[in-house]
Order: C-alpha cells, then structure tokens, then sequence
C-alpha cells in the first residue's frame, strides 16, 4: 500500500500525470496516448488530473472536466527515435528534458500525488519533482523501457532507481513485470493498459470462409508486418478461396516495403488492401468488420490492439511472444503459432482458413474482462489508497 496515494484518495484532490503518450493529432498514430488518454478520464471522476504531455510548444490547455494539460515542447517524430550522435536531435533530447521537467513542476503544484507514464523520461521528472516537493510517485512500466532502454548501462541504472523509490510500480505485462523486478529488486505488479471502446453491439465474427483477416499497427520490424507479407505470399490459390479479404492498416518506418508488397499481392489478384493510421473510431470499425486480427510481432508484451479485439469480440492470431501465449492458452481466445517466422504464420492461417482453430462462445468477452478502464481505475485508487 502506498501512503502517498493514500493521502490524495483521502483528501479528494489532485494527481499530477506525468507522460510522453498523450493525443495531439487524433490521427491513429499515438496508441498509447488513446490509452493515456482514456484512464486520465476515468481517474477524473473522482479528482482533479493535471497532466504533462508533449506538444508543439509549451503551454497549458484545458482538456475535458476536471482535466488539465501542461504541454512541453517536443518533436513530431517518437522520442524514441531520436539519436543523441545527431546535432538536431541533441537539441530536441535537452529541450524535451528540460521542458518536461519544468512542466512537471508546474503541474505538481498542489498536486497530492504524480503517477508516471512511463518509465524514463517522465518516471525520473516524477522521483525529482516528488523529492524536491516531499510527496509521493508511482510508475508503471511499458516494454520499451524495461526491454529497450533497460539495456543501456546509464538508462538502466536510473531506471533502477526510478522503481526502487516509487510508492507503487505497475507494467503492462506478465513478463514484463517479472524482468523489471529484475532490474530493482522489488515487486513489480501487473496492470494492463487499455481503450475506451466506444463501439456498441459489434456483428459477431464469421465462424466460415470466406473469413476477413485485419493487421492493425505500426509498420515496424518488431511488429512483424514483413513476416505477415511473407507469409501471404506464401499461400495457394485454394488457400486464398477461403479468404474475401486482408487489410493492413497503420503506417510507420517500414512504409514503402509494405506499399509494394502489398502493390505485388495485388497484381497476383490477391484481395489484400493497404490503408494507414486510423484514429480511434475508425480502428474500432476495421476490427469489428474483419473475423481474425493478426499479431505477428517479433517483440511484443499485450499490444494495445489485442485488448481492443477481445472488447469486440474478435479472436486473434499471434505469434509466440510476450504474454500473448498465456492469454490465449488461458481464455482460448485465439492461435498462436508454432515460432516467429513466416512460415510458421502460414501454417497458422492455414489452420483457421480450414476451419481447425474453434473458438468457444464467449472466449473473447473473458478475455476482454481484464482490460476493463474502470476496474483498472477503481484498482489505481484501491491498492494504493
């Protein structure tokens, strides 16, 4: 239990959260920042949020109710993917650090508690600010920051520190919370991040061919988008008769590669369409008209898209990483395949375009009851008050 939040649970007030991933384009392109997006609403029915998010400038703006935003400076492109070795980038990682900590500040005025979204940088802004001001932080981990960043000698070691002087420490994943437990030496707990589904009563998905197959997420190596077009290539004519349709949606580094795979699966008459970032409504639509979402990731803990699906009632196929595995094992909810590769992705459609992959009545609506916002909310404020 966490004193801290005890404090501002009691007293009604005010949290301060603290993130990197919060709207700004509304164009599909920021997953994670819906998802921020959407707790930070559910958390302001029942006290005021104040919450540090990048934007073009810094500023302070008002959200929605209860919900305000201080805004830091922060570049289009992911800062993730900026590289320290290039003057232009250096720039924007000094501005950002300096920003998001000066917002930090300013929005832990009379703030009871600051809840970091996620580990670095927002984490070390909230144990700073946390100390400077006497009150509490907690954090909660996503896989880059473990898995990614936690590799880095100087970016683990603060890491370390971030979680090991939390109050509370979460992360969205089963192994996840088992590695960075590793990292600090202190229990980590799970807590899944999740949307809003704002979709009533979707159709319920074909249990016959001709199925409709989606992949929605970003075009990147670790998502495996270039596995899942190596694996369409491979499929036979007789396999394709029992398909009437597969779209890609998203976008991301990998776009060309995708647009001309797709461009040649065309040509060989194969009903695969291309599309792009879809903003929330829109991706909600393109799950609930497809039968099977594709996961084929490389590297993954519970992609944000999977709890979209099990909200709406669509199985999943998906490779054998993260805790993918033992969330379909546990509500049979979907497939998983044999390994990460192509062919393995082959067999596996194979065995849901031939009708071996049942899916019980209901699998997907367990699933999706893990990933309920307001339980998750109510747990936020039960556990550490």
């Amino acid at each position: 239990m966490c004193a801290w939040m005890a404090v501002w649970c009691a007293m009604n007030g005010r949290i301060a959260v603290v993130t990197s991933s919060f709207p700004i384009r509304g164009d599909g392109s920021e997953a994670a920042g819906s998802f921020v997006a959407d707790i930070v609403e559910e958390l302001a029915k029942h006290l005021d949020v104040r919450v540090v998010a990048p934007g073009a400038s810094s500023q302070r703006e008002h959200w929605a109710g209860r919900i305000e935003i201080f805004r830091y400076a922060a570049p289009v492109q992911a800062l993730s993917t900026l590289k320290p070795w290039r003057p232009k980038d250096l720039r924007w990682i000094k501005r950002v650090l300096r920003g998001g900590l000066a917002a930090t500040r300013a929005a832990a005025d009379c703030s009871e508690h600051i809840l970091a979204l996620w580990g670095l940088p927002c984490g070390e802004w909230a144990r700073r600010v946390a100390c400077e001001r006497s009150t509490g932080y907690s954090v909660w981990l996503l896989g880059s920051d473990v898995w990614s960043l936690g590799r880095l000698p100087v970016a683990r070691q603060m890491l370390s520190r971030v979680i090991r002087q939390a109050g509370c420490v979460y992360a969205d994943g089963y192994k996840l919370a088992e590695d960075a437990r590793g990292i600090a030496g202190r229990v980590v707990e799970f807590l899944p991040s999740t949307r809003k589904i704002d979709l009533d009563f979707p159709p319920l998905p074909r249990s016959q061919p001709p199925y409709r197959l989606l992949f929605l997420g970003r075009w990147h190596p670790n998502k495996g988008v270039d596995l899942l077009l190596d694996s369409l290539a491979m499929l036979r004519d007789e396999d394709w008769q029992a398909i009437e349709r597969v779209e890609i949606q998203g976008g991301g580094p990998m776009e060309g590669l995708v647009r001309e795979r797709v461009a040649a699966l065309y040509e060989a008459r194969r009903p695969v369409e291309v599309g792009g970032f879809l903003d929330k409504a829109a991706a909600e639509t393109a799950i609930s008209r497809a039968d099977w979402l594709l996961i084929p990731s490389r590297i993954e803990s519970i992609p944000v898209v999977f709890s979209d699906a099990m909200k709406l009632g669509r199985p999943v196929l998906a490779t054998p990483v993260g805790d993918l595995p033992r969330l379909i094992a546990e509500y049979r909810c979907g497939m998983v395949c044999g390994k990460i590769s192509a062919d393995a992705l082959t067999y596996g459609l194979r065995d849901i375009l031939q009708g071996r992959a049942a899916i019980q009545p209901g699998a997907c609506a367990k699933a999706g009851a893990l990933f309920s916002l307001p339980d998750i909310a109510a747990r936020l404020i039960r556990e550490n008050g």
